[in-house]
């Protein structure tokens, strides 16, 4: 009997063991795991850039040079980072079509993964803005109010206090912003495209390009009302002076000559 109450485990074994196990465990895995995950994000990383080089190759190049440094057709992509792509590419004004004063939308060409493809690659030729997520450019929770007055600030100069767009000089114009979707109006602030100034989170925060998106969102919607009744396109003075100066003047005209009629007539009489 003593032999084999000798033999006994101690109550605490079978805890230690269990325990022992459960770090061998973790620890396994925070060896290997993580690692492994990494391992995985890179290879996929590095797919995208070698498909997004082939893109890139075919329908970039012989504009912006063989490695994106820039020819006299077009300006180098080193350092604009995927956010540009993204928004060029996305909005179909890249490829651009023909040389001008300013390219326009069009039709997008690349699915979405292909342009996830040639902004990995663009990325990888220099650091710079990268392609925002859901949440940094969903207008949900926005301050509408904020939004109206930083656009009315920033950028109704060049846009129209409503988005609607203006012309600017040498043949350039401030595109409409109504249909832009709210990831193409926060990478257009990041990046600057074109003849637009970049506003970057230093200059203006994320909360404050939100509140922007969540203004255009609502006064180019069924949201916004009309008080003054018919808009005339919301293109502000121009718009309402031709319509005062065709249709106010005509009717004053059309008056004048049916008041002169009407008086040669009764002096007649």
């Amino acid at each position: 009997m003593k032999k084999l109450s000798a033999r006994r485990r101690h109550p605490l074994a079978a805890l230690v063991v269990l325990l022992f196990a459960l770090a061998v465990t973790g620890g396994l895995y925070a060896a290997f795991s993580p690692s492994e995950a990494k391992a995985d994000d890179s290879s996929a990383q590095s797919l995208a850039i070698e498909e997004g080089k082939k893109l890139y190759a075919v329908g970039c190049a012989s504009c912006h040079g063989t490695g994106g440094q820039g020819t006299s057709d077009g300006p180098s992509l080193v350092g604009v980072g995927s956010a540009a792509v993204d928004f060029q590419v996305g909005t179909g004004r890249m490829p651009a079509q023909q040389p001008g004063a300013q390219v326009p939308k069009k039709k997008k060409i690349y699915s979405d993964a292909e342009i996830e493809q040639l902004a990995a690659y663009i990325a990888s030729l220099g650091a710079g803005p990268v392609t925002p997520t859901k949440s940094q450019y969903s207008p949900d929770g926005a301050d509408v109010a904020k939004g109206g007055e930083l656009f009315r600030t920033n950028c109704a100069q060049c846009h129209n206090f409503a988005g609607k767009g203006g012309a600017l000089t040498n043949g350039k114009f401030a595109p409409a912003l109504d249909g832009v979707s709210p990831k193409h109006l926060y990478e257009a602030m990041q990046t600057g495209p074109q003849n637009m100034p970049s506003f970057p989170d230093t200059v203006m925060p994320e909360k404050n390009k939100q509140d922007i998106i969540a203004y255009l969102d609502t006064v180019n919607s069924d949201k916004s009302k009309t008080p003054g009744g018919l808009e005339l396109g919301g293109l502000g003075p121009v718009s309402e002076g031709l319509f005062g100066w065709v249709f106010g003047m005509g009717a004053m005209i059309v008056l004048t000559i049916w008041v002169a009629a009407r008086t040669a007539k009764a002096k007649k009489s």
